[in-house]
């Protein structure tokens, strides 16, 4: 038994003894030294196996001149042998040592004028006796040994009275006045809007005293003889005017399901939204039709909802900046679905393939058949798509089965007496199956700001087959072409905030691709911005047929501003144009294509 503790004992040893060796400590929650003796044999454990614990403290932001960094560190067994700090850009992967310090208080003095200014990491390292090391969190601080101003930004678009905030940043002891300046966008010519500030640096701006317009701003912090500037902050809208709504008369009776509508413009920072409304005759109390975000501003409401009754309808606007207007009322509507009431929905302006059609209708006597009909536009010559008997009212028409062109569409109702009630007609939809179409449009963000148009972004145009590139423009074989890109905010073609539209120029005349509504709000209101661009062609194949991509990569920004970044997504909506053909001359069709794939940001 004696001969194998020894042996036990010996093993134990050799191991201990490789892994001092390697000198490379482990960690243990050991803290006391033991021995156990054999004879000729002795096994102890060692005096510090758990690493000491450090931290840096926060010196506050922002700092400038010769601070001191502190760090706290602690070890219970063997002691702290020395605590470096250290530092580093924020995010950067490369620590630089300040000092080293071997006795507490562990601290040191950094000259921050050594370093340029921005936002800098600390952390602190320890070391103790046993050789064991920490590292601290890192704590964040500004360096801002040079006086920089900053105007707060007071938003795109502004109304009413609004403070406009100044901070100055390494100021240090040095007193400071804080002016605010004014000028017309882009005209330079600077105006004091206040002055004399003293901090918290605060300027009240009445902007019911100024034109409708936009506007630059800048704050100046002045110390004796000298000036700093703020950046600028441009392309501020003031706009201190609502919109202009007006409710469209719905008719009287009002039966079934019916369009209501109306219509809303703003001049200034654009329509936001347009709420219908609804009340009984004689009463102030409105509710809410529908809220419409774009054009046209209207909504399918079913009156079936609603009592038999005698009804006013109002519309209210509200315009970007918030101001509101309210139409004036339509009164003395009579709601009745006591008598039989049919309808047919819109299909759509453009018809491909297969398409739903739906009716409603509604009768206290029955419904005995609902049919759906169709006829060349502007004809009588009406026939019957489908006939129903009872719920839903629907079914699909394979619109290959006719020939292009323009159609209208109607319902015819019987009800249980055998009264007739024909619907109003949904006019002018367009039969459209060309075999060249748009088959995608897509962008990439090819610059450094997601969500922004900026030089490197592309738009890629994919048609549903290969074209003839010289119908895009005159003599183009597909090779790089210099081209520009124009950006207009949707509230300049009628198209609201959220419709600013893309197309191509080549020498000021338009290139054939038609138009693409981005379907968000890249551009100030009533802002035009063009960029420089090369347009290039190429070729991808799907399900076995070849299709010609012609991609757009935006370039330097030639002219205009306002732009600015989106945060969400949304599905662009391209209208190719009807002069590009394909190889066998056949016209593209120009019906709308919607980006495919999952809502983004576009560029």
């Amino acid at each position: 038994m004696r001969v194998m503790n020894a042996a036990a004992m010996l093993v134990i040893a050799i191991v201990l003894g490789s892994l001092a060796g390697f000198g490379m400590p482990g960690f243990s929650s050991a803290a006391y030294t033991s021995a156990t003796t054999n004879p000729g044999n002795t096994v102890s454990a060692a005096a510090d196996w758990t690493p000491p614990t450090v931290t840096v403290q926060d010196p506050g932001s922002p700092v400038k001149d010769t601070i001191t960094v502190t760090a706290n560190a602690a070890d219970a067994e063997s002691g702290i042998k020395d605590v470096t700090i250290e530092y580093q850009p924020a995010g950067g992967t490369g620590w630089v040592a300040l000092c080293t310090a071997v006795a507490a208080p562990y601290a040191c003095g950094w000259n921050t004028k050594a370093v340029a200014d921005g936002l800098y990491d600390l952390r602190a390292v320890a070391r103790d006796n046993a050789g064991y090391s920490a590292t601290s969190a890192s704590v964040r601080t500004s360096v801002a040994n040079s006086l920089t101003v900053s105007l707060a930004y007071p938003g795109d678009v502004v109304r009413g009275t609004l403070n406009l905030a100044t901070t100055l940043t390494g100021a240090g002891t040095t007193t400071y006045t804080v002016r605010v300046e004014y000028s017309l966008a882009g005209a330079n010519n600077w105006k004091t809007l206040c002055t004399n500030l003293a901090s918290p640096y605060n300027c009240t701006w009445n902007t019911t005293t100024f034109a409708n317009d936009y506007y630059d701003l800048r704050s100046v912090a002045v110390s004796g003889a000298t000036s700093t500037y703020s950046p600028v902050v441009l392309d501020v809208l003031v706009d201190n005017l609502a919109p202009a709504v007006t409710m469209t008369d719905p008719g009287s009776p009002l039966s079934g399901t019916r369009t209501f509508s109306a219509t809303a413009t703003d001049a200034n920072s654009g329509v936001a939204s347009v709420t219908l409304q609804y009340a009984l005759s004689g009463t102030t109390t409105y509710k809410d039709l529908c809220t419409v975000s774009a054009p046209p501003y209207s909504c399918r409401f079913d009156t079936a909802s609603l009592a038999n009754a005698t009804y006013t309808f109002r519309a209210v606007a509200v315009d970007v900046a918030g101001n509101l207007a309210v139409s004036a009322t339509v009164t003395n509507r009579v709601v009745d679905n006591t008598v039989s009431s049919v309808s047919v929905e819109d299909p759509g302006a453009y018809l491909t393939g297969t398409v739903q059609l739906t009716a409603n209708a509604a009768s206290t006597s029955g419904i005995g058949s609902v049919r759906i009909q169709y006829a060349p536009a502007g004809t009588t010559t009406w026939s019957t798509l489908c006939t129903f008997t009872a719920t839903p009212y629907g079914c699909t028409w394979n619109t290959a089965a006719v020939a292009d062109g323009l159609y209208d569409f109607r319902a015819v109702l019987i009800d249980g007496a055998g009264k007739e009630t024909v619907s109003a007609v949904v006019a002018s939809r367009r039969v459209d199956n060309s075999p060249l179409r748009g088959a995608d449009i897509q962008t990439a963000n090819g610059s450094a700001t997601a969500g922004k148009m900026e030089a490197g972004d592309t738009m890629t145009f994919t048609y549903s087959e290969q074209i003839n590139l010289a119908t895009v423009t005159p003599g183009w074989t597909g090779a790089a072409l210099p081209v520009s890109l124009r950006v207009r905010d949707g509230n300049l073609l009628g198209l609201g905030n959220a419709g600013d539209t893309v197309d191509i120029l080549r020498s000021g005349s338009t290139v054939n691709l038609g138009s693409v509504n981005l379907k968000q709000d890249y551009i100030k209101g009533g802002k035009t911005a063009t960029f420089n661009a090369t347009l290039t062609s190429g070729t991808v194949t799907v399900n076995g047929i070849m299709r010609t991509t012609v991609t757009v990569t935006l370039g330097t920004l030639a002219s205009g501003g306002g732009l600015r970044p989106v945060n969400t997504g949304a599905n662009m909506v391209w209208t190719p144009a009807a002069s590009v053909t394909d190889l066998y001359a056949n016209p593209c069709s120009a019906a709308p294509v919607t980006e495919t794939g999952v809502l983004d940001r576009e560029f």
